[in-house]
């Protein structure tokens, strides 16, 4: 039995469909019972969990080879990371409790840096399950391709995007989340001892200006990208609703200034199959 939390989003759906795909058992961890029925007809389990409550966890992982770990994301953490840490010491409690065989963990790049950003509850969460006697792998994606979903309808109807990565030719680690599924489900799959970390990205890094030029290739008319000024981000994500904008903001200038990158070499890294173009598609598809 697998059992994949964040099954309705975008990377735990193509775990579980990757699975099911070979006709292997999984069960879903889902917080909407109206989703359940799609997964029942696909062949899943279902249980029923939130995200901070460790006793349904722990009932949700009984007696699973394998579980993989989504932990949702706060975009507008409190100081300290509150929301973060009560979901990560449930989910230790769980594991400690169900005695799974293996944990896969969805981290991110720059999951080892120091300073303080929004991607540090991905720092916490690894820092706790370090701490687990079972083998856990920890997967550490590039900046997820589909966040170009937020640049569709102004490079379709402004023929402009907007970026907060700068320069606007730096090419950073990119990856479609159909890739971090796949490699998610594969690892499930392997076995190991201890702790282990996986770095994945996509077949080429991308700048702003590729995202920009690729958009152009597809709609047929040009798109440019434009530098968001930074002294202008905290009135922005304000604006946006952000009651504490700092974590974003020190987030992406740790893309700009190079501090979160991945940590192992090459040698160790996994290379994802989806082109951007292919995504970019995705989305405008999508967004029409």
């Amino acid at each position: 039995m697998y059992v994949i939390t964040g099954i309705t989003g975008k990377v735990g759906g193509v775990v579980a469909r990757t699975l099911l795909s070979k006709n292997l058992p999984v069960r879903g961890v889902m917080r909407n019972a109206a989703k359940a029925g799609e997964w029942r007809a696909l062949g899943c389990e279902v249980a029923m969990a939130e995200m901070d409550d460790a006793d349904a966890l722990a009932e949700a992982f009984k007696g699973a080879q394998g579980v993989f770990i989504l932990p949702p994301s706060d975009f507008d953490p409190a100081p300290g990371f509150p929301v973060a840490c009560r979901i990560i010491d449930a989910l230790v409690r769980a594991i400690r409790s169900a005695e799974p065989g293996k944990v896969v963990c969805l981290s991110t790049i720059g999951a080892q840096a120091a300073q303080i950003n929004l991607l540090t509850q991905r720092t916490l969460m690894e820092k706790a399950l370090n701490g687990l006697e079972l083998p856990v792998a920890f997967l550490r994606p590039g900046w997820f391709m589909e966040n170009c979903a937020l640049d569709v309808v102004s490079a379709c109807e402004k023929g402009v995007i907007q970026s907060f990565l700068q320069p606007l030719d730096k090419a950073v680690p990119m990856v479609a989340t159909t890739d971090v599924g796949k490699l998610a489900a594969s690892l499930l799959q392997q076995n190991w001892a201890g702790k282990r970390v996986v770095e994945l990205e996509g077949p080429c890094r991308v700048s702003p200006n590729d995202i920009a030029n690729t958009f152009s290739q597809i709609l047929g008319r040009p798109v440019v990208a434009e530098a968001v000024a930074r002294h202008t981000w905290e009135t922005l994500f304000r604006e946006q609703g952000h009651q504490f904008p700092s974590p974003r903001m020190q987030m992406i200038d740790g893309f700009n200034e190079g501090w979160i990158c991945f940590e192992g070499s090459e040698d160790e890294r996994a290379i994802g199959d989806t082109q951007l173009e292919e995504v970019l598609r995705s989305l405008l598809k999508a967004g029409n």
